[in-house]
């Protein structure tokens, strides 16, 4: 319980301590990591559909070309079974009201309609169903299922482990700095998580189906299943890890290096930058950059927001202890 809370500032460790502190958050990151491996590893299957869903149906892939345009040859002869047993079992029905149909015509009418409507079980009943990666070799499908779950394990671990890293910081800090530091200590892992929620809802699916779906009618599209899903968990920690931006950029003004008025005054190079960082990220199509981008602005605007507030906070604190500092001058 002791490396779940951070060290106080007063309190006067030696550097035996510090080091016993440092393994013992070692440990407790470790031990978070090997349990949420764990759990992974037992939910495997519903980690891996939860990253095929960025994937376009097998209907989007058929009408866009490819390897899944059997699909939508599949369920045409699914419909065209269904459609002679349905019309064979009209014309029983009819026929079996008129007078003088020899019962064999009826029997051959059944075993047709019975055939087709047996016929259609065994073809894929929509092109709508989700489509899924290929996996090629033998242990590809097991190798490929540890990476998913290494991958998630790394993504759900992380804001402990930011947590953990802040917590021993933290003590090194005096009290104003601690007022500063404690809440970046909790809304890292917060903005982490929003950066990899906002880039599952919103940059994988327009930046998958893109990517697939650019000039597919002249390529025979294979979506290897290791490349995809490190192409996702690559994007989704990425972007989680830029949304830490506000604060650094915080950090940056606590200790002097910028302030609000720089960031404002300097905002085409932020840009570029940001560019230049999007462009290191997986995903260089111009659909995947724009939707890595504009958040990454975002925060960039938002930080110059919060960096004002803290300008005028810190200007109002040297006022004071200013204003302080003359009362006891003239008192004495």
């Amino acid at each position: 319980m002791k490396s779940l809370r951070p060290i106080g500032h007063d309190d006067r460790l030696s550097i035996v301590d510090h080091l016993d502190e440092l393994r013992s958050r070692l440990f407790m990151c470790a031990g978070v990591l090997f349990v949420v491996f764990c759990v992974c590893f037992w939910q495997n299957q519903a980690l891996i559909h939860v990253l095929n869903r960025a994937l376009p149906t097998e209907s989007y892939a058929a009408s866009h070309g490819g390897l899944a345009a059997q699909s939508k040859q599949d369920a045409s002869e699914h419909r065209a079974f269904e459609d002679i047993a349905s019309g064979a079992s009209e014309l029983r029905s009819s026929l079996a009201s008129v007078h003088g149909i020899p019962p064999s015509a009826l029997h051959a009418l059944t075993m047709m309609a019975t055939g087709a409507a047996e016929a259609a079980k065994t073809l894929p009943k929509s092109a709508s169903t989700q489509e899924k990666p290929f996996t090629f070799g033998v242990g590809e499908s097991f190798t490929t299922t540890l990476l998913v779950v290494g991958y998630f394990t790394i993504l759900i671990s992380l804001p402990m482990v930011l947590y953990e890293l802040y917590a021993f910081v933290l003590p090194a800090l005096n009290p104003n700095e601690r007022r500063v530091a404690t809440p970046v200590m909790f809304s890292a892992p917060l903005l982490f998580i929003a950066g990899v929620v906002f880039t599952y809802f919103m940059v994988l699916p327009p930046a998958v189906h893109f990517l697939q779906g650019y000039n597919s009618s002249d390529f025979q599209i294979i979506v290897q299943a290791k490349t995809y899903y490190k192409f996702e968990m690559l994007i989704m920690l990425g972007i989680g890890l830029a949304f830490q931006v506000p604060l650094v950029l915080l950090g940056l003004q606590r200790i002097g290096v910028i302030t609000a008025k720089s960031l404002t005054g300097n905002w085409r190079y932020a840009v570029v930058v940001i560019a230049v960082i999007v462009a290191a990220l997986p995903g260089v199509d111009p659909v995947t950059m724009t939707f890595e981008t504009l958040p990454m602005v975002f925060l960039y605007l938002l930080s110059i927001g919060l960096l004002h507030i803290a300008d005028r906070r810190m200007a109002k604190r040297e006022a004071a202890a200013l204003a302080a500092a003359g009362e006891r001058m003239d008192m004495t």
